[in-house]
């Protein structure tokens, strides 16, 4: 990882949602609302924003873990943002606070880790998962 990501840098990404990010379970919606697995997706873009800066040639991150909390709707046509804010790098785990908000505040908050790993040890791992799958 190249240096220059400090404790207390963030990013923050934002979108509007959509009736395709409202709450389902086996294809169904459940909620008018933005769904929780949709308000993780845009913590981990926030997250993966935060460092691709720094990632060296030959480096990845994957997603490690994922420790979020959901206290509030958001309605279909409204806006929020995700923000990630790094904490740490202990070993190869890069460790991020995550925020979404909307215009009323706080929707969710928590911890996103990822996992710093060498390009070519995922893509040789990737590659053996699909030849025992086919």
């Amino acid at each position: 990882m190249r240096s220059g990501l400090v404790e207390g840098m963030s990013s923050t990404v934002g979108t509007v949602v959509t009736d395709e990010m409202v709450a389902r379970l086996g294809g169904q919606k459940i909620h008018p609302v933005l769904a929780t697995a949709q308000m993780i997706e845009w913590m981990e873009w926030a997250g993966r924003s935060l460092i691709l800066p720094y990632l060296e040639d030959g480096e990845d991150a994957v997603g490690y873990a994922v420790d979020i909390v959901h206290l509030a709707p958001t309605l279909v046509g409204e806006s929020f943002t995700a923000t990630a804010t790094f904490q740490a790098l202990e070993g190869n785990r890069i460790l991020a606070r995550v925020v979404a908000e909307n215009s009323r505040g706080v929707i969710g908050q928590g911890q996103f880790t990822q996992v710093l790993v060498p390009k070519a040890a995922l893509t040789e791992r990737l590659a053996k998962l699909r030849a025992s799958h086919s």
